[in-house]
C-alpha cells in the first residue's frame, strides 16, 4: 500500500461556497458547522456560504471557517475508513491535522483555532504590518537580504513554500526594502492581501496569552506522525506538540522542508483536504520530476468521490 499524507490548507485559500456541497450531504458536517457556531459565537455556514468575501477575510472570522471546512472534508474521508501515513498542515492548517491525528479533538480544535484568530486580529491593529511573497531567489539568498537591512526595522521569513517561493513579514517599509532588493536581483514580489504581519515579531504580544491558553486545552498522543511547521519534524508527544503550537504563531513556516520530509518518507499520496488547491499546487513545485505521486485536493464532492474510488 502506497503512504498516504493529509494536508491541510490555511489563510488564503478560501471562497466563498466552501465546504456546502459536504454540508447539504453529510448529516454529521451539519452537526459540525452547528458546533464551530456555537464555539465561536458566529455564524459560520453563513459566512462560508453567502460570504461576503470581504467578512469571510478577516482574521477573526477566516481561521475557524477555514478549519471548519477542512474537518468537515476530513471527517468524509474518515467515515470511508481512510487513514494516512502522515499528516501536515500549512500554518492554520497545523490545527487540523492535529485533530486528523487525534492529538485535539474537533471542539478543542475550534476553540484554538478561534481563540488564535482574535488574539492574531488584536495584535495586528496594535501594529501595522505586511506580507509579500518572494518568487526566484532561494532562501539563503531571502535571509541574505534580510540580515543586511534589520537596521531599517522588523523583518523576517515568514513562509518557505518552495524552493524558490517566499512569503516575507514585519513592518511595512522594512519589507518593502526587502522586496525592492530582491527584485534587483532579478526576482519578482508580490504584495498579500493580509491585515497582519503574522509569523513576525509584530504579532509576539499573542504568544504568552496563547500559551496560557493552550495549557487548558487536553492534547492526546498523536496516531499518526504530524509534521510539524515550525521543526519540519514529527512529533507524537502531547508535551512537545504544546510546545511547537505555541512557537508556531510567531516562527516561519517550514513548508519546503516539511514536503522535503514526506518525501524522505516515501509518500506517494499527497491528499490536500479543504479549500482550494494551493498545498497541491506548491506540492507539484516542490516533488522532483521523477518522483512517483499522485495529489488530490478534496474541496468538492465529485473531487472526493473521484478520491475514493481511486483509493478504494
Amino acid at each position: 500500500m502506497k503512504k498516504i499524507a493529509f494536508l491541510f490548507p490555511g489563510q488564503g485559500s478560501q471562497n466563498v461556497g466552501m465546504g456546502l456541497e459536504f454540508y447539504q450531504e453529510f448529516a454529521f458536517v451539519k452537526e459540525l458547522f452547528e458546533m464551530a457556531s456555537e464555539i465561536c459565537k458566529i455564524n459560520i455556514s453563513k459566512l462560508c456560504f453567502n460570504g461576503p468575501m470581504e467578512d469571510l477575510t478577516m482574521t477573526i472570522n477566516l481561521q475557524p471557517c477555514v478549519t471548519a471546512v477542512n474537518l468537515s472534508c476530513l471527517s468524509a474521508i474518515e467515515k470511508e475508513g481512510i487513514m494516512p501515513a502522515f499528516s501536515a498542515g500549512h500554518s492554520l492548517g497545523e490545527y487540523s491535522a492535529l485533530c486528523a491525528a487525534k492529538a485535539v479533538s474537533n471542539e478543542d480544535t475550534l476553540k484554538l483555532v478561534f481563540k488564535r484568530g482574535q488574539l492574531m486580529h488584536r495584535e495586528s491593529l496594535k501594529n501595522k504590518g505586511a506580507m509579500h511573497a518572494i518568487v526566484g531567489l532561494v532562501i539563503e539568498d531571502v535571509e541574505q537580504i534580510i540580515s543586511g537591512v534589520k537596521n531599517e526595522g522588523i523583518v523576517s521569513v515568514a513562509n518557505h513554500n518552495t524552493k524558490t517561493q517566499i512569503v516575507i513579514t514585519g513592518e511595512p517599509e522594512a519589507v518593502q526594502k526587502v522586496s525592492d532588493i530582491a527584485c534587483e536581483k532579478g526576482a519578482k514580489a508580490i504584495p498579500l492581501k493580509v491585515s497582519g504581519a503574522w509569523h513576525s515579531e509584530l504579532i509576539k504580544g499573542a504568544e504568552e496569552e496563547f500559551k496560557d491558553y493552550l495549557d487548558a486545552i487536553s492534547f492526546g498522543k498523536a496516531v499518526m506522525p504530524v509534521i510539524h511547521n515550525v521543526s519540519a519534524d514529527i512529533s507524537s508527544d502531547p508535551s512537545e506538540i504544546r510546545v511547537l503550537v505555541a512557537k508556531q504563531l510567531c516562527s516561519p513556516v517550514k513548508w519546503f522542508d516539511s514536503i522535503n520530509r514526506l518525501i524522505n518518507e516515501e509518500v506517494e499520496i499527497y491528499v490536500e483536504i479543504g479549500p482550494g488547491t494551493v498545498l497541491t499546487g506548491l506540492v507539484k513545485k516542490i516533488l522532483p520530476k521523477d518522483y512517483p505521486f499522485r495529489a488530490y485536493s478534496i474541496n468538492s464532492m465529485k473531487n472526493y468521490e473521484n478520491f475514493i474510488k481511486e483509493i478504494k
